[in-house]
């Protein structure tokens, strides 16, 4: 249905006066007819409002809701993500210092097994 100006309002309800006055129409079909007229405008009065609030909003820089779950969500998985490769690489940095570690004792007891070779022969 067309949406209609003020003054076509006025002229769609004095038709349908007349209609009444003249017996052309019941008045259960006129309530009706203006029961689904009232449903139509205020569905597109829902419409005109919804759009203007959401165009509002983005030129204020605002985001929806789902938007910002979304996001949010997001940010949670890449915790932790982070925390889990924090994790592994705790781990492996462990395992490292404590193989450097390993190594680091086997060169100084090489070191010192060479002392006691060059004490030895020195000593002679």
């Amino acid at each position: 249905m067309a949406k209609p100006q003020p003054s076509e309002v006025f002229t769609t309800l004095k038709g349908y006066v007349q209609k009444l006055s003249d017996g052309e129409r019941t008045p259960a079909e006129i309530g009706a007819a203006l029961n689904d007229w009232a449903k139509e405008s205020a569905e597109s009065v829902k419409s005109k409002i919804h759009e203007e609030v959401e165009s509002v909003v983005l030129k204020m820089g605002f985001i929806k809701r789902e938007e910002f779950d979304a996001l949010a969500a997001e940010v949670a998985a890449l915790k932790k993500s982070a925390k889990k490769s924090a994790k592994k690489s705790a781990k492996k940095s462990n395992s490292k210092k404590s193989d450097s570690k390993k190594s680091a004792k086997r060169s100084t007891e090489k070191k010192d097994s060479a002392k006691k070779v060059v004490k030895k022969t020195g000593s002679k």
